[in-house]
């Protein structure tokens, strides 16, 4: 089976044009504030130019070149997501201190899935280990997919713009997982079609591509902060409620989850508790 013109058309600009983004994030002084971002981008075009070349000539061994370019991609893509929230709350340092505590847990969560997954499936080893890094990439999308539709839902309600870096990166990683997610499910009902499938992909991220290299090129927005919010937004409030239960410096360290529950708690009702005041 040969690759078409036109699939490699789709696969050259797509190299050409993730090169052209690592370049603007070098010129702007971003690759230093994302570099998960960065080198998702730098082994994605590596592994696509790889690709096109065992593709053409060693066909038997491009199942293995892909299932491995992509789990290597798809850690990077649970970093970006990280990445992108630790930017974007950059201001509140007790948020910041959650989320990690959060984004282990769900890489603890999605590494046992996966574990599990290549447990109880039958077969060879290799489609047990396939299987379970589909499952892992599936959810990755899928989070990316939530970061999205979280961004696009409480934009306003947390204060941040679509200028600012970490909008773009989050808006683009999370619109290539909808695309692949929806790609994923038609090549799965409609077989036959893989190749229009893989070309329409392909399209779809060069289109995304041409987004970020758009709003990387123009003026980056910092996220607010409570001096130039004019109103205490929502996320300052769950700062300000955690850092007065000392969530930042304190909670996380004990390791009593007897203790840490009602904390949740006592945070969520101070929270509310302010709101209802303001």
């Amino acid at each position: 089976m040969q690759m078409s013109l036109v699939q490699l058309a789709v696969a050259l600009v797509s190299v050409l044009m993730q090169s052209a983004v690592m370049v603007l994030m070098v010129r702007r002084k971003l690759r230093a504030a994302y570099p998960f971002f960065y080198t998702f981008l730098a082994l994605n075009t590596i592994s696509v130019a790889i690709g096109m070349v065992v593709f053409s000539y060693a066909p038997n061994q491009y199942a293995a070149v892909y299932w491995t370019g992509s789990t290597i991609v798809m850690l990077l893509g649970f970093g970006v997501i990280y990445e992108v929230f630790v930017n974007l709350l950059k201001p509140y340092s007790a948020l910041i201190d959650l989320g990690k505590m959060l984004f282990v847990w769900a890489a603890v969560f999605l590494l046992l899935a996966g574990f599990l997954t290549a447990l109880v499936t039958s077969g060879p080893k290799s489609s047990r280990l396939m299987m379970a890094c589909e499952l892992i990439d599936r959810c990755v999308h899928l989070m990316q997919c939530g970061m999205l539709l979280l961004l696009v839902l409480f934009e306003k309600r947390l204060n941040l713009s679509w200028r600012n870096s970490g909008m773009c990166v989050a808006a683009g990683v999370g619109l290539r997982a909808a695309i692949d997610l929806s790609v994923a499910y038609g090549v799965e009902k409609l077989p036959d079609m893989r190749p229009q499938f893989s070309v329409f992909y392909g399209l779809a991220f060069i289109a995304v591509l041409v987004f970020w290299s758009f709003r990387l090129l123009g003026t980056d927005v910092a996220p607010a902060t409570s001096t130039s919010s004019p109103s205490r937004i929502i996320l300052q409030r769950w700062n300000e409620a955690l850092v007065g239960y000392r969530y930042g410096d304190l909670a996380f360290a004990s390791s009593h989850i007897d203790s840490f529950l009602p904390g949740v708690e006592q945070t969520v009702e101070r929270v509310l508790a302010r709101k209802a005041v303001q």
